[in-house]
């Protein structure tokens, strides 16, 4: 078995493809060979590499894999040429701008077999790392509601999305990997404060498969940025802050039940507990993944059918907050 590095492409040299050629550059066992963007290298982060204006032309450059960067709305058209070129593919959040897009993207990497992976970063901040882990370890018993709060700033980057396919899909595709629960319904209200063509405010509530509740409130009206997801069990709540990259364990001192209340024991403050999980780059950790995907090992990363899921939720959210009714969310 050769033991070369692998030879990968970024398509895309904007605010997140810069992001991404830092990782690639850092990553063992990987070299970045070749970037496309049209709009040339604007952060001057492509020395040192072969830099196209054409996809087409850098497919013809070997690579073992690419890592998509583009513009969401660009997803659909690149990714799928990718896929017919048999280049697996790192494809940054969300998958696709709209849920046909992203089941023909399933459909093409599947098809042909390739190892493919959606951007979702947060799955690798040690704040989540560290839930995942006492979740999966029973810490918590039942779950029976998660609650997030993103926001931050207006970015005068994005223009083909809004904040529900920008920032909300981290929230759905962490709710959902993190309880491994699929959503089966959303009500959502949105708001356009900014004068963009695209909402900047949701505030939703979700139905997850075995009932427990979702709640999440995101924009890009607050100055002070959030990005916090707690979850609540039958034995405590577990907050992690990823923006400070901390854990908090609030454990249920439950009361003694009384003789009308025998089966559900209530709830009583308990002991606190925070955590300071060991500090790691996200971002990086994400490339390792995909990069033990090509492998052929297991990792945490977001699989395209992951990806496919939170579309249909952000769709969801958007239908029902156009038509102020519940709205089930579509089987992926």
């Amino acid at each position: 078995m050769s033991t070369r590095p692998l030879r990968a492409g970024l398509i895309g040299l904007g605010h997140m493809g810069r992001h991404h050629a830092r990782a690639l550059y850092a990553l063992d066992g990987v070299d970045l060979v070749a970037a496309v963007d049209p709009a040339g290298d604007p952060h001057r982060i492509a020395a040192g590499i072969t830099l196209f204006t054409h996809l087409d032309d850098m497919l013809q450059h070997g690579l073992d894999y690419a890592v998509l960067a583009a513009p969401t709305s660009r997803h659909t058209d690149l990714g799928l040429r990718l896929a017919a070129a048999g280049v697996p593919t790192l494809i940054e959040k969300p998958l696709a701008p709209d849920p046909e897009s992203a089941r023909r993207l399933v459909d093409a990497y599947q098809s042909a077999g390739l190892p493919a992976m959606v951007g979702y970063t947060e799955r690798f901040n040690p704040a989540i790392t560290a839930l995942r882990a006492r979740l999966q370890n029973g810490l918590l018993g039942d779950i029976f509601h998660i609650s997030t709060r993103r926001t931050s700033t207006y970015p005068a980057r994005i223009a083909d999305i809004g904040v529900i396919h920008d920032l909300a899909t981290h929230d759905i595709d962490l709710t959902a990997g993190l309880t491994g629960q699929q959503y089966t319904s959303i009500t959502a209200r949105t708001a356009h404060r900014s004068g963009r063509p695209h909402e900047d405010l949701l505030a939703a509530i979700a139905q997850l498969a075995d009932g427990a509740i979702a709640q999440h409130h995101v924009n890009w009206l607050t100055p002070a940025p959030e990005r916090v997801i707690t979850v609540t069990g039958e034995h405590g709540s577990l907050t992690a802050d990823t923006i400070a990259a901390s854990l908090t364990w609030c454990s249920n001192g439950a009361p003694t039940p009384t003789a009308d209340q025998q089966t559900y024991r209530g709830v009583a403050p308990g002991d606190i507990t925070r955590f300071t999980p060991q500090p790691a780059d996200p971002l990086l950790r994400e490339h390792r993944a995909f990069h033990a995907a090509l492998l052929g090992h297991d990792n945490e990363g977001a699989c395209l059918d992951a990806g496919l899921h939170a579309v249909l939720v952000a769709h969801a959210a958007a239908t029902s907050a156009l038509t102020a009714h519940t709205t089930p969310i579509a089987v992926a």
